[in-house]
């Protein structure tokens, strides 16, 4: 029993221990990047598989009935 006792006393002080310094954020520092803004290109993967997914929910909505 003396034994649990000093180790939960061991254990606790070094937790508090570990704990001192507390929680701060790190301080990062570096080059700010500047970025161009460009024409954006449209594709057709981003009208095309919308509309897939749509018409694939449709079909599956209407096979159910």
């Amino acid at each position: 029993m003396k034994k649990l006792v000093t180790l939960a006393a061991v254990l606790g002080l070094s937790a508090s221990a570990a704990m001192a310094g507390g929680l701060e954020a790190p301080i990062v520092e570096g080059d700010p990047i500047a970025v161009e803004a460009g024409a954006a290109g449209s594709s057709s993967a981003l009208v095309i598989l919308p509309a897939l997914l749509l018409l694939g929910a449709l079909a599956a909505s209407s096979s159910d009935s």
